[in-house]
């Protein structure tokens, strides 16, 4: 599946996103990550700061899922899909980071990079927008503002 325009705009106004994955025992684990970005087409990188439960999982069980809003608006996206450790010694590692390194300025230093490969994307929208479908952006920015002391 391709990001399309819309999903990469939301990932460019995206903090944070939250990475979820699982161990062979089943045990879910879902980690903030707060250098992401899309790379290509169809993938979505992550970079593996400080993920060493992410990164043992993601190496037993490739399934992912990955959420991002901008939390202003209170839209975003899950998107659900296969994840690969990229480590430097991959072909792919250079490209990849370099695009990472300029959201960290090299503040933060990472061995490797989660590669997701998109399967699957599904809207997230904030329950006003379903309750109350006059709702505006601007209405829900304001709201955000004074919720969280903006």
């Amino acid at each position: 599946m391709e990001l399309t325009t819309e999903i990469k705009e939301y990932i460019d106004r995206s903090v944070l996103c939250w990475l979820a994955t699982v161990s062979v025992q089943n045990e879910p684990n879902v980690s903030p990550k707060e250098i992401f970005n899309y790379y290509g087409t169809d993938k979505i990188i992550v970079a593996n700061i400080a993920s060493p439960q992410t990164v043992k999982n993601i190496t037993q069980n490739e399934n992912v899922c990955l959420s991002f809003i901008d939390i202003l608006v209170q839209k975003g996206f899950q998107v659900k899909g296969k994840a690969k450790i990229i480590s430097k010694s991959s072909a792919d590692f250079p490209e990849m980071e370099s695009i990472l390194l300029k959201m960290t300025g090299g503040r933060f230093p990472f061995a490797s990079i989660t590669a997701i490969t998109i399967d699957r994307v599904k809207p997230i929208v904030a329950p006003r927008y379903v309750f109350y479908p006059e709702t505006t952006e601007m209405e829900q920015i304001e709201n955000a503002k004074k919720e969280y002391g903006f």
